[in-house]
């Protein structure tokens, strides 16, 4: 079953249980971390996603916080965030019936790092 993705949500799925009005809100976090903290987008499997980010606490923190949320109201998402050897990465893992909301993730992430 591939989950659709209403595209004036961006990459929300239609499983996510946080209220409508606060979607966009979320997305913008989304939007501003990529923005600000995401160095590299690497796709190593069609289920899971690897983001590198700029190493420094902040964003460390920032990261974990938003993940931990959104873990919350989408809980069919796996978030792993590592530093290890000078480098902060945060990967992201779903189920193959969520690839499509990885892909829309993922093209957000690339587009707002550019």
């Amino acid at each position: 079953m591939t989950q659709s993705i209403a595209p004036d949500r961006g990459w929300v799925p239609s499983a996510c249980t946080l209220p409508t009005a606060e979607q966009p809100l979320r997305l913008a976090e989304f939007d501003a971390l990529f923005a600000d903290a995401v160095r590299a987008v690497a796709r190593p499997e069609q289920t899971r996603l690897r983001l590198e980010l700029v190493l420094g606490p902040e964003h460390a923190a920032r990261a974990a916080e938003l993940t931990a949320r959104e873990n919350g109201c989408c809980s069919f998402f796996t978030f792993t965030l590592t530093v290890a050897g000078g480098h902060l990465t945060l990967e992201v893992a779903v189920p193959a019936e969520q690839a499509g909301v990885l892909d829309a993730l993922q093209a957000r992430a690339a587009t707002a790092a550019a």
